[in-house]
C-alpha cells in the first residue's frame, strides 16, 4: 500500500515516464492511459503543483467530531487531500471517501479556524485526482455517519501491546483505550 501511496508524490516525474518505468510501478492501468489521466488531472486541478509537493504531509488533524491523518494538507486556502489506493468510480468519489473527505475538511477548518470548502481524493494508481466540494449533501452524509458512530458507543477495543498499535506513530496520541477480553469479562 505504501508503494501505491508513494506515487502521489511523483506525479511530475511520472507524466513524462516511459512505458518501461511505469510498468515497474504498482499502477492499475496501462502506461499510456496512466499518462493521459495524469495530463488531464494536471489541466483540470488548479492546485496540481501543490499536490505534487505539498507543504504538509501525513498531518494528524483533530476536529470537534473527528480525528485522523490527512495525507496532504495544502495552504492558502487550506485544503486536505486523501490518497486512496483503490480504483476510482466513473465519476466523483466513493461515498466512504466522500465522508472521510468531509471529516478531514471539517477537522482542518476546526484547527485553522477558517472555512474549508473543498478536499481532494487522489487515486495515484490511476493518475486521477478528484475535487470534492464540501456541500450540503456531503455534509448530510457526514452527519449521518457521525450519528451512526455515536450510537455504537465506544471505539472498538484494542489489545494492549498490539502490534498494530506499536507500529503506529500516533499511538501515543490515540484516544482509543486498550482492553483485554479478560477485563471485559470482569476478571481483571
Amino acid at each position: 500500500m505504501e508503494r501505491r501511496r508513494a506515487l502521489a508524490y511523483r506525479y511530475d516525474e511520472l507524466i513524462g515516464a516511459d512505458d518501461g518505468t511505469l510498468s515497474d510501478l504498482p499502477i492499475d492501468i496501462s502506461p499510456l492511459t496512466f499518462r493521459r489521466n495524469l495530463q488531464r488531472t494536471r489541466e483540470r486541478i488548479d492546485r496540481f503543483d501543490d499536490l505534487v509537493d505539498p507543504p504538509c504531509r501525513d498531518v494528524l488533524l483533530t476536529g470537534r467530531e473527528s480525528r485522523g491523518v490527512v495525507h496532504k494538507c495544502l495552504e492558502d486556502p487550506p485544503v486536505p487531500s486523501l490518497v486512496a489506493t483503490g480504483t476510482p468510480p466513473e465519476q466523483g468519489v466513493w461515498e466512504p471517501q466522500s465522508v472521510h473527505a468531509v471529516a478531514a475538511a471539517k477537522a482542518l477548518a476546526w484547527e485553522r479556524e477558517r472555512p474549508v470548502e473543498r478536499a481532494y481524493v487522489e487515486y495515484p494508481t490511476h493518475g486521477i485526482v478528484r475535487s470534492v466540494s464540501i456541500d450540503g449533501r456531503r455534509r448530510a452524509q457526514y452527519r449521518d455517519t457521525i450519528r451512526t458512530v455515536e450510537s455504537l458507543g465506544t471505539p472498538p477495543p484494542r489489545l494492549q501491546n498490539d502490534t498494530k498499535c506499536s507500529a503506529c506513530e500516533y499511538s501515543e496520541q490515540c484516544g482509543v483505550e486498550t482492553r483485554t477480553l479478560r477485563s471485559l469479562l470482569g476478571f481483571g
